[in-house]
């Protein structure tokens, strides 16, 4: 059975995974997760993203990175959930962990980090939070 939010489930295996050291997490496959993921590798937070398989098998791989044995994610947190969505205007983004962190945000454009939104002059809604 799939589960409700499958973000949540995406973010609670890549947390899981980099507490146990593991290289690579494999989830069901998603573009919306193909995204985040994207994100996450172009802001040096995993190595890189692939995906395999064709049609209901197809699975989304995730190779964690780590830096001198410690995992460059200290920890994910889903905002917006299905039960309560967030949403911010670009005025009101602000540095998560003091700058160390990045924000993902859904918008009309396409996903950003909090400062490229910033600078795009564009809002949306906040899918989760990662330093």
């Amino acid at each position: 059975m799939p589960p409700t939010d499958p973000i949540a489930d995406f973010l609670t295996r890549l947390r899981n995974a980099s507490a146990v050291g593991k290289l690579e997490v494999r989830t069901p496959y998603a573009k919306m997760l193909e995204r985040i993921a994207t994100v996450l590798a172009k802001e040096a937070f995993i190595e890189r993203v692939e995906h395999r398989g064709r049609g209901p098998r197809k699975v989304l791989v995730v190779y964690l990175r780590y830096i001198d044995g410690k995992p460059a994610i200290e920890n994910l947190r889903r905002v917006s959930r299905p039960g309560k969505r967030i949403y911010a205007s670009a005025k009101d983004l602000r540095p998560v962990k003091s700058g160390y962190g990045i924000l993902v945000l859904s918008t009309p454009q396409g996903l950003f980090t909090n400062r490229e939104a910033r600078k795009r002059n564009v809002g949306g809604e906040i899918v989760c939070e990662v330093w």
